[in-house]
């Protein structure tokens, strides 16, 4: 009996859903990758600022493909219009494809504004815009990309603020084969992120700081030497080997996930690019298709 034991727990190891959990380190999983003299280390927090000279950013050490990526933000608190705070991850070249959070700044008192896009094979123009339903500036609140070869998920707080399937039986492309790497920056885009860029950044204001914590990656590493053609076949359960985001439980939205989605779109979407007719006389293929 203890020999049947044995072998049928050393056969349930064998399935344990694997994944890559990493550490909520900074500089275990980033670097600064632009004005390190504008990062500011406070223990488990890192500080980005953004002043009349530069704005800071980093990036991962690695690249992935399929998992999820989480980041607790705390925006610029006050007058923060004009700047732009964004967490995304993006792969390289022209044909890039890339996953972007966007925090749009505003003057005191106004809602912040999340930008999201999506582009696939060097392709963009699908950006969607919601107020958030709490003030990012008060408290940490966790933004996360979760992505499989059904899905591309936009979280807040867990809580799904869009999604964008996989449709390539309609013929429409979907980002499954370039491994990403995982990216943040503070800058000044008073040109357009506020009202339309009617409302420029006060300087008097400066430095203007968004606040991190709690870095979480669960995703598949794709280490440099490995080719991206051989990238999806690296990341995907076969046999024995089953990646936690390929469970049939994660192919979509559940009933509570759906209701939130709706309540979100509902009550807190301000703008959705299959919806704006002036940009777009033809309905983007995959809008026609999904409603994300």
């Amino acid at each position: 009996m203890a020999a049947s034991v044995s072998v049928f727990l050393s056969f349930f190891l064998g399935l344990v859903l694997v994944g890559l959990v990493s550490s909520s380190k900074f500089d275990q999983l980033f670097q600064p990758s632009w004005a390190n003299d504008h990062f500011v280390y406070e223990g488990e927090l890192l500080k980005l600022k953004l002043d009349h000279y530069s704005g800071a950013g980093f990036s991962s050490k690695s690249r992935y493909l399929f998992g999820k990526v989480t980041i607790q933000i705390k925006l610029v608190e006050g007058d923060s219009a004009g700047t732009v705070t964004a967490f995304y991850m993006s792969s390289d070249g022209p044909n890039h494809n890339e996953f972007d959070f966007e925090f749009l700044g505003n003057t005191t008192g106004e809602p912040y504004t999340i930008q999201t896009n999506i582009y696939v094979n060097g392709v963009g123009n699908r950006e969607q815009r919601l107020n958030l339903w709490f003030d990012p500036t008060k408290e940490f609140h966790s933004y996360s990309l979760f992505w499989n070869q059904r899905h591309v998920l936009f979280l807040v707080d867990d809580t799904p603020i869009r999604v964008h399937p996989n449709m390539e039986n309609k013929g429409i492309a979907f980002p499954k084969d370039q491994p990403m790497g995982v990216y943040s920056s503070i800058w000044n885009a008073d040109d357009w992120a506020t009202q339309g860029g009617r409302v420029k950044t006060d300087w008097s204001h400066a430095p203007f700081i968004a606040t991190y914590t709690g870095f979480e990656i669960d995703a598949c590493e794709i280490p440099a030497s490995v080719a991206a053609t051989e990238s999806a076949k690296k990341c995907s359960s076969s046999g024995v080997k089953r990646y936690w985001w390929d469970e049939p439980t994660l192919a979509e939205l559940n009933v509570h996930q759906s209701h939130q989605l709706k309540w979100v779109k509902a009550k807190h979407m301000v703008y959705d690019y299959c919806t704006d007719t002036a940009r777009f006389p033809v309905m983007p293929l995959e809008c026609v298709h999904h409603r994300h």
